[in-house]
């Protein structure tokens, strides 16, 4: 047996791409830090200049769920590759129209707009793709080595955006932004992924958008973590949103200034991502998200104060490192609590509700510091970030490294006495269970938990039914609209949900397997009318059989 290389930089095609993506990540940076600056120069108001980065997150929070229904359906390389060239065309375009002095404050929104439905459409893909790219047991060191080159560009970046808007004006940002993303589609044309054979029809669009909402809603701990990243990313969109103000009017500084306090920022990030990787070793969940929390209510409040260039940089590492310590710890809870089948869309979810919360905040602030003031808007944006530690004590995001959400693999597809299509259906399921009168009460609990589960995994119009004749025999009943969801259901359960599988099977009487029966519904009217149907083609599809 071939021994897995120690680091996920010893595998080629992850090595190329983290490269290519970092030379990407540098041009997304010098790009908005051009586009933020130009809106400046254009003498924009602040809710205007706010708005540049809003542009660049609605798009994210707007079709992420789709971007995620299409990478977790189709294959994600081609996905990444529509989506680089889209951008780099964009980009390219910016730069030309730019260079011609076509650009005004609404077409460069329109613009950054479209770059960020690039972004949006890549991003699902990109992060789902990296367990593609590295064995399983390398994947958390991947997706950290990802989140390190992207804060390593960020924390330069900015820098070399200042630095070239200073000499050489914002198209010239725009165009090293088109150019970075040659080596990352040349990397992706050369990878051949080797994906497992495809047994099941892939969902549509719609029905798996759907699939990935129902899973979420039903999944109390990752409805937590959202709940927790928008009210986290409302305030915390408030300093990279206004920094162009920042670097203007309280530092009294120009680009170059401007891309050192985003390099500030960007500083912490590093620092941040180094620390986060140790911290969750040593502390709680929430208690490192309230921490991150604090730092950056603090580095707001400070940068308001004006004390100074070497003081708001001091200010802007310290929210920066809580930055992104908060966003890495909640994008790291959402995979953790998602299966592979659903992760894409799980994370695009997630970013939607943390790039939707950033969209409105950077609005709000931005309109805050138009009527009221840059120090008080900043101000505000810690006072409401302080409010996520009050949170916390309520809804506090729980610890789930340890849920194993493989899939199980003892389920097979059942053979049934009359043949049936992926398409057949609808499919009727009752599993019947029997219970001594004694256990009815954890029974119940039981099956409250079993109801959360059928019903995200797919099912629909779940139900319990006791028997009137027969007190210790309760009646399960499900419905999934066809053959191939039913197969579907099953092969979504987890590991995990063995627990449930293994208290009820306990509580059965005599340790008695539940009986199960799959019918079909077949309505008199539909059958020909030039046929008379014998009892059995009347009689629903049936097949019982014993199941653990």
């Amino acid at each position: 047996m071939t021994q897995a290389p120690a680091s996920p930089f010893k595998v080629p095609l992850f090595r190329a791409v983290w490269v290519a993506s970092l030379f990407s990540n540098f041009g997304g940076l010098i790009q908005s830090v051009g586009a933020s600056w130009m809106m400046t120069d254009l003498g924009a108001s602040p809710q205007m200049i706010a708005l540049v980065q809003a542009s660049t997150s609605l798009p994210i929070m707007l079709l992420s769920l789709w971007a995620g229904a299409v990478a977790d359906n189709l294959d994600r390389r081609r996905v990444m590759l529509i989506a680089q060239c889209f951008v780099l065309l964009v980009s390219a375009t910016l730069a030309l129209g730019s260079w011609l002095g076509w650009i005004t404050p609404w077409s460069l929104l329109i613009f950054t707009f479209l770059i960020g439905c690039g972004t949006a459409l890549n991003g699902p893909a990109w992060q789902a793709s990296v367990g593609d790219m590295v064995p399983r047991t390398m994947l958390p060191d991947a997706v950290a080595y990802n989140s390190m080159g992207f804060n390593i560009a960020r924390s330069t970046g900015p820098a070399l955006g200042g630095a070239l808007v200073a000499f050489a004006g914002a198209a010239a940002a725009f165009l090293a932004n088109a150019v970075s993303y040659v080596g990352l589609i040349v990397v992706l044309l050369r990878w051949t992924p080797d994906l497992p054979e495809r047994r099941l029809p892939r969902e549509r669009l719609g029905v798996a958008m759907a699939a990935g909402v129902r899973y979420v809603r039903l999944s109390p701990s990752i409805r937590v973590v959202l709940a927790r990243a928008a009210l986290f990313g409302f305030p915390a969109s408030a300093l990279p949103a206004l920094m162009p103000l920042i670097a203007r009017d309280l530092v009294m500084g120009g680009p170059l200034t401007y891309g050192l306090l985003l390099g500030g920022f960007g500083a912490g990030a590093v620092l941040g991502a180094f620390a986060s990787r140790r911290l969750r070793q040593m502390l709680p969940t929430e208690f490192l998200i309230r921490l991150a929390a604090l730092a950056l209510a603090a580095g707001a409040a400070l940068v308001a104060l004006k004390l100074g260039l070497a003081a708001t940089l001091a200010a802007l590492i310290l929210a920066g490192a809580g930055w992104v310590s908060a966003l890495s710890t909640f994008n790291v809870s959402v995979q953790m609590a998602s299966p592979r089948w659903v992760v894409a869309r799980a994370l695009a979810i997630y970013q939607m509700a943390a790039f939707g919360g950033m969209a409105a905040g950077s609005w709000v602030f931005g309109a805050i510091a138009g009527d009221h003031g840059l120090a008080t808007a900043l101000l505000i944006a810690a006072g409401v970030q302080l409010l996520s530690l009050v949170a916390g004590l309520r809804f506090a995001v729980p610890t789930i490294e340890q849920l194993d959400l493989d899939p199980r693999d003892s389920w097979r597809e059942p053979q049934t006495s009359i043949p049936v299509e992926p398409r057949s259906g609808p499919i009727v399921i009752t599993i019947e269970h029997r219970i001594a009168e004694h256990d009815i009460a954890r029974f119940l609990t039981v099956m409250s938990e079993r109801r959360r589960i059928r019903r995200r995994d797919g099912a629909h119009h779940w139900t319990l039914l006791r028997d009137l004749e027969e007190p210790e025999l309760w009646i399960e009943r499900y419905h999934v609209a066809t053959w191939v969801d039913y197969v579907r259901h099953n092969q979504r359960r987890t590991r995990a949900d063995d627990l449930n599988s293994n208290a009820l099977r306990a509580l059965q009487i005599d340790g008695a397997a539940p009986m199960v029966h799959r019918r079909i519904e077949r309505q008199t009217g539909s059958l020909p009318a030039t046929r008379t149907p014998d009892a059995r083609e009347l009689d629903p599809v049936t097949d019982a059989t014993r199941s653990s």
